[in-house]
């Protein structure tokens, strides 16, 4: 019985020893930061571009600045690739007592999902429109981003200026 423990046990450290080196990866702390271990280096200002600051563009209506958190998709791709080339502003207007809408002047990519909207949320409509909604509504849309903190329909209202047309402007953090 021992001799069969041992052969198992040495068969174990043989398949172990076997297998090599293995590149250990690197993993987030609790503040986002990445270290590898075997080398010590910290990885911060990499991911803080990779995931924060791609994902943020800012908002202006009438000199009032917010943050807007962009999803994922071919379509805040390449409103960020338009937004590199320098800001965009857009005349928008109250439209169905639950938004503002207006036109881009140039057509994005379109990911229509049926999507139910939330006061703050920001939707690209038929490609070539922006909206920002200030009350629910539910339709086949794309979803750009959402009005960091933004809430209510009065906190979304009272950023656009209330009701009327107003301009606003997107640009890069």
């Amino acid at each position: 019985m021992k001799r069969i423990l041992l052969i198992l046990l040495a068969f174990a450290v043989i398949s172990v020893t076997a297998c090599g080196e293995t590149e250990i990866p690197a993993v987030p702390d609790e503040g986002g930061k990445t270290e590898n271990p075997e080398s010590g280096e910290n990885n911060e200002e990499e991911n803080n571009e990779t995931n924060m600051e791609n994902k943020k563009i800012s908002l202006t209506v009438n000199g009032r600045s917010v943050t807007v958190t962009l999803v994922e998709n071919s379509s805040t791709e390449a409103l960020k690739e338009r937004l590199a080339e320098g800001d965009i502003s857009v005349r928008v207007d109250d439209y169905g007592d639950m938004e503002k809408v207006g036109p881009l002047g140039f057509t994005l990519p379109r990911n229509d999902v049926r999507t139910t909207t939330a006061p703050g949320d920001i939707i690209l409509y038929q490609g070539n429109n922006i909206v920002f909604y200030y009350d629910t509504n539910s339709w086949s849309f794309t979803r750009l981003g959402h009005v960091d903190g933004v809430k209510t329909r009065e906190e979304m209202l009272d950023l656009l200026g209330g009701k009327g047309e107003v301009t606003v402007e997107l640009s890069i953090r």
